[in-house]
């Protein structure tokens, strides 16, 4: 038989092993590859899902220190006094967080928080790094009503002719039935927006804005957090930070000295300019002639009853006039500092606020006086905030010194500010009390006459003639003007002696109504009484001064509850950043 060569059987199955061989290595090579790409998509599936859900943990974090932060009375004592809560963490199902909050800066006389918050999920991280400010408002109000005695408020409309150029807040009523808590009548002006603490609609999903919510032009948001303008507890917190930081020297515990009925010591204040230099006179030690009526059917004067947070009023002793001592100058009780004098800085930790002026005064505070012994309105040249625990009473114009714009308001780099704080009420008085008779239906006090060792200190102008033949008969300008950052803290900001119920009223410098223009922010407790249509008081025009939003000086003097990212504060990456 006759084969030829490599024609064997061994030869031709040697030729199919190695390609069965390779196909098996080709086959398990492409199986390994698609496991392991199935491994490594499984793998940076659950990368991506724990990076997400560290950051959300991150989140979490921020958002309860965040939340911390608004519960505080005052944050910036908070921090201070090393408050529980500045740093905390949060265990969650699957991932947890950590955070701090600590005091960055001043940016202005406005305080930066840092907020630091660390997510964990499985191996990985994610940080959120915020800086945080309080949010200002331009006017906050706990309430959009006015006290009427007792436990009874009556609300208080928005009206024709009325401009409001700030960004308006109210807090939630929880009123039972829930009506709207802001009240309109006619075509009142919203310039900017408007920010209500309680929801647009009832629990019935029936819209409580629907007829009016084409008023507010510049927008309308809902569900916001309260101003803490009526909580006790953040107002002496406050209070007790600025009085710890002001200069000895310029805290006044003023005594009621001349003896007359319904007497309430005083610092009297007035500010002007000489020489280029802002200058402030204090008269510590005067005394108030107040005067009270006797039902409260009768007024619009109350504030809040200390110790009930804002559930009871009372009616209080308005401001009438004052007396000062004979020889206030000669004793020291009057004396004459530069606003600069009164500078001071505020240190948390390492941190310290710029400077500026604090004058606080543990009873009442009175602003202004006779025109002729200053040439001219109330002028403030240099940054100060007045914190009286009593009364604040405006009896004068009081403007800043410094470039104003076309508008009227300062203009954004006049670096003169006003800040006035109070305890009680801040008012503009009724310059006609010196002169009403004594007695009748409004059983007024009188003109002051005369007290042996005191000189009475007229206030606002003369209606006519000289101060001689009418040291008694006074008014203020019209319109009035106060250029300030305003805080009331146990009622509203207003008009005293506006009339009701057919008893009295103030006096106008004409007509029936002047104008109040306030160029500044405004917090306040409750609505003080500013006028009556067509019939009493002022018609208001209030402007936001955009200065403020850099801070009322020095340090944080807001009551705002809700704190948010600085422009371009928000930072998050992962934790190896």
């Amino acid at each position: 038989m006759k084969m030829r060569i490599g024609q064997s059987p061994g030869n031709r199955s040697g030729s199919v092993l190695p390609l069965v061989v390779v196909s098996l290595l080709i086959l398990t090579a492409l199986g390994t590859g698609m496991l392991m790409a199935a491994y490594l998509a499984r793998l940076e599936a659950i990368r991506f899902k724990n990076e997400a859900v560290a950051m959300m943990a991150a989140e979490a974090g921020y958002e309860k220190a965040v939340f911390w932060m608004g519960q505080q009375e005052d944050m910036l004592s908070a921090l201070q006094k090393g408050t529980e809560g500045s740093t905390g963490t949060i265990d969650l199902q699957t991932s947890s967080s950590d955070y701090s909050i600590d005091l960055q800066a001043f940016i202005g006389h406005r305080p930066i928080y840092r907020v630091r918050s660390r997510g964990h999920s499985g191996s990985f991280n994610r940080t959120v790094d915020v800086l945080v400010v309080q949010a200002v408002s331009g006017w906050d109000m706990g309430v959009s009503r006015v006290l009427f005695g007792g436990t009874t408020t009556y609300p208080v409309y928005f009206t024709d002719g009325e401009v409001i150029d700030l960004p308006l807040h109210i807090n939630n009523l929880n009123d039972n039935p829930d009506n709207r808590d802001i009240y309109i009548t006619g075509s009142p002006r919203f310039l900017q927006n408007v920010a209500m603490g309680e929801s647009r609609y009832t629990a019935h999903d029936s819209d409580k804005y629907a007829s009016v919510i084409g008023t507010f032009g510049a927008g309308i948001y809902f569900d916001q957090p309260d101003t803490r303008i009526t909580d006790e507890a953040t107002i002496a917190s406050k209070i007790s930070r600025f009085r710890e930081s002001t200069d000895a020297a310029f805290q006044f515990q003023p005594q009621a000295t001349a003896h007359m009925p319904s007497s309430h010591p005083a610092v009297q204040l007035e500010f002007y300019v000489q020489n280029g230099v802002g200058k402030v006179r204090i008269t510590n030690n005067a005394t108030v002639r107040g005067y009270r009526r006797n039902k409260d059917s009768e007024t619009l004067d109350f504030r809040i009853k200390p110790g009930t947070d804002g559930e009871k009023s009372e009616r209080y002793d308005i401001y009438a006039y004052h007396f000062i001592a004979a020889d206030a100058e000669s004793t020291g009780e009057q004396r004459v500092v530069s606003i600069e004098d009164t500078y001071v800085t505020q240190s948390i930790g390492e941190v310290e606020s710029e400077p500026g002026g604090q004058i606080y005064v543990d009873g009442n505070v009175v602003i202004g006086g006779d025109k002729s012994s200053h040439g001219g309105d109330q002028t403030v040249m240099g940054r100060i905030t007045v914190v009286a625990t009593g009364n604040i009473w405006i009896a004068d114009s009081i403007v800043v010194d410094g470039d104003h714009g076309a508008d009227g308001k300062p203009t954004i780099d006049n670096p003169n500010v006003l800040g006035l704080v109070a305890g009680g009420v801040i008012k503009v008085i009724d310059p006609g009390m010196s002169s009403y008779a004594a007695g009748g239906i409004n059983h007024y006090p009188g003109p002051p006459g005369d007290l042996s060792d005191f000189i009475y200190v007229p206030v606002g102008r003369t209606d006519s003639g000289s101060e001689e033949d009418e040291p008694y008969h006074r008014h203020l300008p019209d319109p009035m003007i106060v250029e300030a950052a305003i805080a009331v803290a146990s009622g509203g900001w207003g008009a005293e002696n506006v009339g009701w119920n057919g008893y009295g009223g103030r006096k106008e410098a004409e007509g029936t109504t002047d104008r109040l223009i306030v160029r500044g922010s405004i917090t306040e407790a409750v609505r003080g009484a500013v006028g009556l249509i067509d019939a009493d008081g002022f018609v208001k025009e209030y402007y936001m001064d955009e200065r403020f939003l850099g801070g009322m000086l020095p340090g944080d003097m807001w009551f705002t509850g809700k704190f948010i990212p600085a422009p371009a504060g928000w930072h998050d990456y992962r934790a190896s950043h």
